[in-house]
């Protein structure tokens, strides 16, 4: 499942940077996520980095893009070859 950050997200700066797949950018309010890029961390990390960095919780999964860790992990494969 891809995530998602809430509206309420502050631009805090946090989870950019710690995208391995530079699926977060800015967006025209609040950071948004990429959901063609985003695997969760899956084959970079354990857990997803902009989750463990956010410091008000306002990265969630999002409910419209339900990805099985099989998906995430044919994903990251295609990202990075």
């Amino acid at each position: 499942m891809a995530l998602l950050i809430l509206d309420s997200c502050i631009n805090c700066d946090m989870c950019e940077p710690e995208c391995p797949n530079s699926a977060i950018s800015v967006g025209n309010n609040v950071y948004e996520i990429d959901a063609n890029r985003c695997t969760e961390c899956v084959g970079h990390y354990d857990a997803p980095t902009c989750v463990a960095v956010c410091p008000i919780d306002v990265v969630k999964p999002d409910p419209n893009k339900k990805e099985t860790l099989d998906e995430l992990a044919e994903k990251f494969i295609r990202l990075t070859t």
